[in-house]
């Protein structure tokens, strides 16, 4: 495989690759598929005496395939639906990371 070409994120976003597919539902009701990389990273916080656990899912995305994404819009990856909790937060090179939360359904 050839190595990646950085100046084309469609490349590093290949989701036959490490991304996955993301839908993201807007609250004003417009809908978004885009590919992103998901983490579900797990934090064993500490402060002083006290220790937390804490799971702190983000999805990486391309910069332009979020516009108008804000807090309180919810989003779906690999059948799990998620609050947002941040605007898109850019990295500088084209690339934002949406920070999540598992969104809980009323059974």
């Amino acid at each position: 495989m050839p190595a990646p070409d950085w100046e084309d994120l469609d490349v590093f976003l290949d989701e036959d690759e490490f991304a996955c597919r993301v839908f993201v539902q807007r609250a004003d009701g417009v809908e978004l598929s885009l590919s992103g990389l998901f983490e579900d990273a797990y934090y064993d916080a500490q402060l002083g005496e006290y220790a937390m656990d804490s799971i702190r899912p983000r999805v990486w995305c391309q910069r332009v395939d979020v516009p108008g994404v804000q807090r309180g819009d919810t989003c779906r990856i690999e059948g799990t639906r998620y609050d947002i909790l941040t605007e898109p937060q850019g990295d500088g090179t084209g690339m934002a990371m949406l920070e999540l939360a598992v969104r809980n359904e009323p059974a």
